[in-house]
């Protein structure tokens, strides 16, 4: 049997730790750490309920007439999905907001009937139900 030198072993202290502190001072990182990454996984655009809730019933209104569950009844080939706006160039809130208020082609524009906010809410809801595959 091979003599390990004394210097190698590491010097054994006697380490007293008091669990239940331990445990306090965990679970305070573990709900920082959850509140961090409910912060960090919000989108970057908070949309609260309440305009989300106009962007339901201005779409409910003014949209679905033409674009039911997203689709074109007008355009086959544009619709309100996620592909198709991506086509188009329109996968943002501003670009989406910008054709609402100005219109294009068929589809007119709705600056004289509904405020910026309420175009913003619209704008909103449309890009959050194309990225769920209006669902």
């Amino acid at each position: 049997m091979m003599k390990i030198p004394r210097f190698f072993v590491p010097s054994l202290r006697l380490v007293q730790i008091d669990w239940r502190q331990a445990w306090r001072q965990g679970r305070w990182l573990l709900w920082v750490s959850v509140l961090l990454w409910i912060a960090m996984s919000t989108p970057a655009l908070a949309v609260n309920d309440a305009n989300l809730a106009q962007g339901v019933q201005i779409f409910n209104t003014h949209c679905a007439g033409c674009h039911p569950r997203g689709g074109n009844i007008i355009r086959r080939g544009k619709t309100l999905k996620m592909r198709a706006l991506k086509r188009q160039q329109l996968e943002t809130v501003a670009a989406i907001a910008d054709l609402v208020e100005n219109g294009k082609n068929n589809m007119s524009g709705f600056q004289e009937h509904l405020s910026t906010q309420q175009i913003a809410d619209v704008s909103t809801y449309v890009l959050e139900q194309a990225q769920h595959n209006w669902r």
